[in-house]
């Protein structure tokens, strides 16, 4: 399968509400630079995701990824995506039920088959 179809299948394995984690190298490192929700940015390692997929479930009711452009180069697929998120929970202004919406690029590095570094550039939709 190409990289580009392994990226497709975890990014609507997230809108289905499946465990992703096999998507992951047991070495991954996924960056998410600053952004209206991380102002400082995260850096999260396996364990991290693995909290942070648990939380995710409870906060989003659902999400999905539009894919706008996918590029393969080498072990690198390079996307930009539009997400939107429908909350279970008030954020700000926002209240259970509203959506969320945000242009993300985001840069996937394989070894093999899996995702061995993700860098999330998420720029959010005023909230």
């Amino acid at each position: 399968m190409s990289r580009g179809k392994i990226v497709r299948a975890y990014l609507k394995a997230i809108e289905l509400r499946k465990d992703v984690l096999d998507f992951y190298t047991d070495d991954i490192v996924q960056e998410e630079f600053p952004n209206l929700l991380l102002p400082t940015g995260a850096t999260r390692t396996m364990a991290d995701l693995k909290a942070a997929n648990a939380r995710g479930q409870n906060v989003m009711r659902s999400e999905t990824y539009e894919i706008l452009s996918l590029v393969e180069s080498g072990d690198t697929v390079a996307c930009e995506i539009i997400w939107r998120g429908v909350l279970a929970i008030p954020l700000r202004s926002l209240k259970p039920g509203d959506t969320m919406k945000a242009r993300f690029a985001v840069f996937f590095e394989f070894e093999g088959d899996r995702i061995r570094r993700q860098r999330n550039y998420d720029c959010f939709e005023p909230f």
